[in-house]
């Protein structure tokens, strides 16, 4: 039985991907605004980061636009950081 080094374990699992609501919040934050974003999903809310506490509130203002990009009803929390 051949063992296999660890490295060798994680090139064959592949990259993880992130949930499809993920992506699409960052990809609107990035079309509309040009910023980059952090978002994480928890179980009833997408939690999306950014650097401004102006982009923050702009983003918080389109909150349907951006839930509709997503294709979700979660609840959007938007935090600067």
């Amino acid at each position: 039985m051949r063992m296999e080094s660890l490295s060798d374990l994680l090139k064959s699992r592949g990259a993880p991907q992130e949930p499809s609501e993920v992506v699409a919040a960052k990809r609107y934050v990035f079309e509309h605004f040009g910023a980059p974003s952090s978002v994480t999903l928890q179980p009833n809310a997408l939690v999306i980061t950014v650097a401004s506490a102006s982009l923050a509130n702009t983003l918080r203002l389109q909150t349907p636009k951006i839930q509709a990009a997503c294709g979700t009803d979660k609840r959007l929390v938007f935090r600067i950081g």
